[in-house]
């Protein structure tokens, strides 16, 4: 009877750490960028990035305009942000 209990928990033990370790999203990497994508950085940086360290800050990115915005998410640089329920 021991014996059994003992089987039986180590069964349910194994099951346990073996669900657990199913429920793990894997992390996703991004996406290399496309030869369009590259271009649109590279504009960008040209025409926003005033103190030209080769980012674009806060500051800078607050200046672009929905034209270029819509640009680069075109070229896969940004995701759409969802646009909230009034």
């Amino acid at each position: 009877m021991k014996k059994l209990l003992l089987i039986v928990a180590g069964l349910i033990a194994a099951s346990a750490l073996t669900v657990n370790a199913q429920d793990a999203t894997p992390k996703t990497k991004k996406a290399a960028p496309t030869a369009e994508g590259k271009q649109v950085k590279k504009e960008m940086l040209e025409k926003y990035d005033t103190n030209k360290n080769g980012k674009l800050d806060k500051e800078e990115k607050a200046k672009i305009t929905p034209e270029d915005k819509e640009k680069m998410e075109k070229a896969g640089m940004t995701t759409p942000k969802k646009k909230k329920a009034a």
